[in-house]
């Protein structure tokens, strides 16, 4: 493993990270011999049957950590006095599903003490993070929340967890970093996305994955990212889920996100992002967090979209959604420029190696990254889009 990425470990004891290393080195040639590489993309196809994961004991996959000086201010001034160029736009709606459950029980998360939090920081960056549940209710089991879920998945025989959610029946976009090991043309495996996942109930059941896509520029390091490995112009990925016996999804049920790129902004890169996630530094990742910013592309940072946020490990590949929520019925009024309802525009990719800056970033979602794989995935897999 090349020393530039072991930053993505920094919260990590050293037998981890010495495991891991291992892990690259061993496990290359498995890796090679099911991935593809077709059109800029790289498919991985997961080996049946897959290793079940620990959803008690999983570790939350520690966010990459930015270890350039943070800026505290002038980014945002940049942004307010220039125009960003935007490229082509597209994307699509979302559903909101029957909401019908299917409940199982996985077990309650054990703590994970290793990882400390990330609460206005150092970078006088102003949000709100809260449990996303309310005082009365329990959200998880309410659209557009359950179409996000918590991702277990293996490195090494050691179950990890990211966030992720549904764009498609069967389709769940999440960051690249917890699909590959940056450079190393390594695929994780063992993936298994829990829509509505809450302290160890899984209302709508577990379903693993049958293949896993990113852009090979991610896979064999050629990404030009702005740290290397970390702050990335493509950290996205697209898992395909396997069906049911009945051949349903569980977008079918949840409903699923919209997503779109080369849009939702002002001619300014500003955005205005809620983010949903499972932090280890937040509940012990037992229940969904939500995270609201004003977010602003920094082009100095591969353009990517930074926001203020007390999300940390665990949260990578959670989605970062424009106008969360059920829309308004319009009175006297009228839409906004960007009325597009509940559409995930990036996933957390990293935050700061020093948790009190407070501040994340996610890759852009372009025409060439998400657009790309969403075309490629959909095509080859139909039923579930």
């Amino acid at each position: 493993m090349q020393n530039q990425n072991w930053r993505f470990f920094h919260r990590r004891p050293l037998s981890a990270i010495l495991a891991l290393t291992v892990f690259a080195c061993v496990c290359a040639g498995l890796a090679n011999a099911q991935a593809k590489n077709v059109g800029g993309l790289t498919v991985f196809n997961v080996a049946n049957p897959e290793a079940d994961v620990d959803f008690v004991n999983a570790k939350p996959m520690p966010l990459p950590s930015n270890t350039l000086p943070p800026d505290t201010t002038r980014a945002m001034i940049d942004a307010l006095e220039s125009k960003q160029q935007v490229g082509t736009s597209g994307g699509s709606s979302g559903a909101v599903g029957t909401g019908i459950t299917s409940p199982e029980f996985l077990g309650t998360p054990a703590a994970a003490n290793e990882v400390a939090p990330e609460d206005y920081g150092t970078s006088k960056y102003p949000f709100t993070t809260v449990r996303a549940d309310l005082f009365t209710e329990n959200t998880f089991k309410t659209y557009p929340y359950r179409a996000a879920g918590k991702l277990f998945f293996l490195i090494d025989k050691v179950s990890y967890i990211c966030s992720a959610s549904l764009i498609k029946p069967g389709i769940v976009v999440v960051a690249a970093h917890c699909v590959a090991n940056y450079g190393q043309k390594q695929f994780y495996s063992g993936w298994q996305f829990v829509p509505g996942y809450r302290n160890g109930s899984a209302p709508y059941a577990k379903w693993t994955a049958k293949s896993a896509t990113i852009l090979t520029a991610y896979y064999n390091g050629t990404d030009n990212c702005a740290q290397y490995g970390v702050i990335c112009p493509d950290d996205v990925a697209l898992l395909v889920l396997n069906a049911s016996k009945t051949g349903a999804y569980p977008g079918t049920t949840t409903g699923w996100f919209g997503y779109w790129y080369g849009g939702g902004f002002t001619s300014n890169g500003l955005f205005q992002i809620t983010q949903l996630g499972y932090p280890a530094g937040l509940d012990n990742a037992a229940y969904m967090e939500r995270n609201d910013s004003q977010g602003y592309t920094n082009s100095k940072l591969s353009k990517n979209t930074i926001i203020g946020s007390n999300m940390n490990g665990g949260s990578s590949g959670g989605p970062w959604v424009e106008n969360f929520g059920l829309p308004s019925g319009l009175t006297g009024e009228t839409n906004g420029s960007f009325p597009n309802q509940n559409v995930v525009v990036g996933v957390t990719s990293w935050g700061y190696t020093d948790p009190s800056v407070k501040q994340q970033g996610a890759a852009p979602f372009t025409s060439g990254n998400i657009g790309a794989l969403v075309t490629a995935v959909c095509t080859a897999n139909p039923g579930a889009c």
